[in-house]
């Protein structure tokens, strides 16, 4: 396993998820009011908060997560919640997501992608791009950082912004890039939601 598993997965076992929050990002639930309810795909889904939010507003969801502490809490919470026949969870590689098939009218990524290296990227997006329909929507959400510049150890997690938009730019439309800053334990780096479609 990656010393990326065992970091979040420890975060995890410690109780200390600093991304578990009640509800999804504000950009999420405006999604979830803009666009009819279809069937979407959130990509590492953690404890299922966005699954959970979509479901409500009527999406058909299938959520994944690498962590499988991440999938349990998720089931948990989804049952609780009353949508548990609007969600399906499973413990698995973004990288390899062979078992499922689309087509998704829309693709969320709250934190998930910025933590590949660019071969892992590169299955990620092929997968992404298999599974939404054309014309699909993908919501991606990254920490990102200046060419070959080290991130804070707090905002380990981060991806080259050049390399991440190459990427992106080769399997989908750019229709939208929202620049920001994240802070996280005192820590201030560049972030940005992207937003995506499948031609």
């Amino acid at each position: 396993m990656t010393d990326r598993f065992h970091r979040i997965r420890d975060r995890y076992l410690s109780g200390e998820i600093p991304w578990d929050h009640p509800e999804p990002p504000p950009e999420i639930i405006a999604l979830s009011r803009e666009l009819p309810p279809g069937r979407a795909i959130d990509l590492g889904c953690g404890p299922g908060r966005a699954c959970i939010w979509l479901a409500r507003a009527g999406w058909q969801v299938d959520g994944i997560d690498f962590i499988p502490e991440a999938i349990e809490m998720a089931k948990e919470r989804v049952a609780a919640a009353g949508v548990a026949d609007r969600v399906r969870l499973f413990v698995a590689d973004a990288t390899n997501l062979a078992f499922l098939s689309g087509p998704y009218d829309l693709a969320i990524d709250v934190g998930c992608g910025h933590g590949f290296s660019e071969p892992e990227l590169n299955a990620y997006l092929d997968e992404v791009h298999r599974l939404l329909r054309p014309g699909g929507l993908f919501a991606l959400f990254a920490h990102l950082r200046p060419s070959e510049q080290p991130a804070p150890e707090a905002l380990k997690t981060s991806i080259e912004q050049s390399m991440l938009m190459q990427a992106l730019r080769q399997r989908f439309t750019v229709e939208q890039f929202v620049p920001g800053e994240t802070v996280v334990m005192g820590n201030r780096g560049p972030s940005a939601w992207i937003y995506l479609r499948r031609v």
